[in-house]
């Protein structure tokens, strides 16, 4: 009979911010040119931190740019003057981003 082991066991961490904020980037396709697009900007900021933070954790480098590219495109503090065309392609990009980084990232607990 094997011993079981005592080894951490890799969370997906990154799971939930990651396919919240490819909700909100699709769901903010809608808004994009309105000046509501704002109420977009936020949690996509804040949820790209999120789960760059966990990319970080997990030592996955690659995801880190890609979404450090949509913290500081999606930024409502400093925004950049996109066209509104050029947003809803940026957004189809930034939710696969999302979906990709939560579906792989893999955070193994310190012991």
């Amino acid at each position: 009979m094997p011993r079981p082991t005592n080894a951490p066991q890799p969370a997906r961490l990154a799971l939930a911010p990651g396919f919240l904020g490819a909700i909100v980037v699709m769901a903010g396709l809608a808004l994009v040119g309105s000046p509501n697009y704002t109420w977009i900007e936020y949690p996509t900021a804040i949820l790209a931190a999120i789960t760059g933070w966990f990319a970080i954790q997990a030592k996955q480098w690659w995801f880190v740019v890609g979404l450090a590219a949509i913290v500081v495109v999606w930024n409502p503090v400093f925004p950049l003057p996109f066209p509104a065309i050029a947003f809803q392609g940026l957004s189809i990009a930034a939710a696969a981003t999302f979906i990709a980084a939560g579906v792989l990232i893999k955070v193994t607990p310190n012991s």
